[in-house]
């Protein structure tokens, strides 16, 4: 039990001393993880709960997640878009969805002036990155 529970503090970190540096495409993202959490009912998965905040003009990068993604906006509007899929401008409450396929291609602050805050639920294979940068 404490063997599980060293290596899943360490993940924890690693993933917290990573998320910031690979979420981030300018100075005005922070994101912060709330929770790991693995699934005992569906082996090798995981929870995973962050908050990503934008600056104003803060944006990500193209990436992926290779998870099951839910976004529920806090404050602010932020605009998110999937290859294949429509850009659409979210204000607190709205909600989004990736899957573990999509890429995610436009993922900014929709304001110059003013932050935005959303929580990221992502349920993903145990210890694996909560991003990956596409080329």
């Amino acid at each position: 039990m404490k063997a599980l529970l060293s290596m899943t503090a360490a993940v924890a970190l690693s993933v917290l001393m990573a998320a910031p540096a690979a979420h981030a495409a300018t100075d005005d993202v922070q994101v912060k993880d709330l929770l790991v959490k693995p699934l005992a009912d569906y082996p090798g998965k995981e929870v995973q709960m962050i908050v990503v905040e934008y600056g104003p003009g803060g944006a990500d990068p193209v990436h992926r997640h290779d998870a099951h993604g839910f976004i529920y906006v806090l404050e602010g509007s932020i605009v998110m878009g999937v290859k294949g899929g429509k850009e659409v401008t979210l204000k607190p409450g709205d909600t989004f969805y990736e899957g573990p396929d999509d890429v995610h291609t436009v993922g900014r602050n929709a304001s110059k002036t003013k932050k935005a805050k959303f929580v990221v639920f992502l349920l993903k294979k145990q210890g694996a990155p909560i991003l990956t940068l596409e080329k």
